[in-house]
């Protein structure tokens, strides 16, 4: 069986159709359209070109930022040049009369981990996706936390300083504004822009807009004193978030994602050490942090999952919309 896996992003709008055990046969990637009008047709149209000539298919997924009513796909809120599409149900832009099942892109990305990743067999987990912001998604029990109003997961405004900066959500100390990419790369610009000593403004004391946040935990890697404050600092705020949620949650197992984990042990090192000091009087016990274990981390075979997932908690409770014929 074969189910067709959409992932909506702010850039792009990457879907493939993808195989039971998360393989993607076929791909389809394309510029995320900004006019409503111009995005549904696209969309319509990827979808359409991936289902030509498949007889059987169990469904389309969709996975989105922001907050989606997983029984309707309504988007509720939507962050972003992609603002005008709240209120749309994704199910309704589906040109397909087959199943269609819509959820925030972290929570498509712990489905695909349940499948066929760092979760598979697992009740109790907490996943953070660490990018340009910060999702969340948390499984209890075996089922996923959604909350009266679907907001329930998003980790990325656990508040860690109530005075902090202003997080893009209006609240003030967010995690998203200590530990994200968006927030190193601006601690990193205002340091160069600064004249502040380092490779980092060696490398881009000319166009310090440029600095990236690999540049920074690369330049830390490497010793350099201001990249390993900039990085230290942050990672701090991350393990004293993830305390925290290891105190609430009580999970099995913590697994991150995003493309900040691309930095590898110059991230995971100094977090798990961090993590483990702050939450072993409690816990007595060492909480494994992992990276995603997924072949494929696009957001395709992830979103694909929720009509694959026989016991993944909600994802066989609840209502599945169906698209238009």
């Amino acid at each position: 069986m074969k189910a067709l896996g959409v992932d909506i992003g702010g850039t792009r709008i990457k879907a493939g159709l993808v195989t039971r055990d998360g393989k993607i046969l076929r791909r389809l990637a394309i510029e995320t359209p900004i006019d409503p009008g111009e995005f549904k047709r696209a969309l319509a149209a990827v979808i359409t070109q991936l289902a030509t000539g498949e007889e059987e298919l169990a469904g389309v997924g969709i996975g989105c930022k922001g907050i989606i009513d997983y029984e309707t796909t309504r988007i509720e809120v939507l962050p972003g040049l992609l603002r005008p599409l709240e209120g749309t149900r994704l199910s309704e832009l589906v040109p397909l009369s087959v199943p269609v099942r819509a959820d925030n892109d972290a929570k498509v990305a712990l489905a695909g981990e349940l499948l066929w990743g760092a979760a598979r067999g697992r009740r109790h987990v907490v996943l953070l996706t660490l990018g340009t912001g910060v999702g969340g998604a948390i499984l209890a029990e075996g089922k996923f936390i959604r909350g009266v109003g679907g907001v329930a997961g998003h980790l990325g405004h656990y508040t860690l300083d109530p005075d902090g900066p202003v997080c893009i959500c209006g609240n003030h100390g967010c995690l998203e504004a200590y530990f994200s990419a968006d927030a190193i790369e601006a601690e990193a610009f205002r340091a160069v822009h600064s004249g502040c000593i380092s490779v980092l403004t060696d490398r881009f004391r000319q166009h310090p807009e440029r600095i990236r946040c690999r540049d920074v935990f690369e330049a830390a890697a490497e010793g350099d004193e201001l990249a390993r404050l900039i990085r230290d600092r942050a990672t701090r705020r991350l393990a004293a978030a993830i305390a925290g949620l290891l105190h609430i949650f009580d999970p099995e197992i913590v697994i991150l994602g995003g493309q900040i984990v691309e930095a590898g042990a110059a991230l995971l090192e100094p977090l798990e050490r961090e993590v483990e000091w702050r939450t072993r009087g409690l816990l007595r016990r060492k909480v494994p942090l992992v990276t995603q274990q997924m072949e494929d981390r696009s957001g395709i075979a992830g979103a694909a999952a929720l009509l694959f997932a026989e016991n993944g908690g909600q994802y066989t409770q609840s209502p599945i919309s169906t698209g238009a014929a």
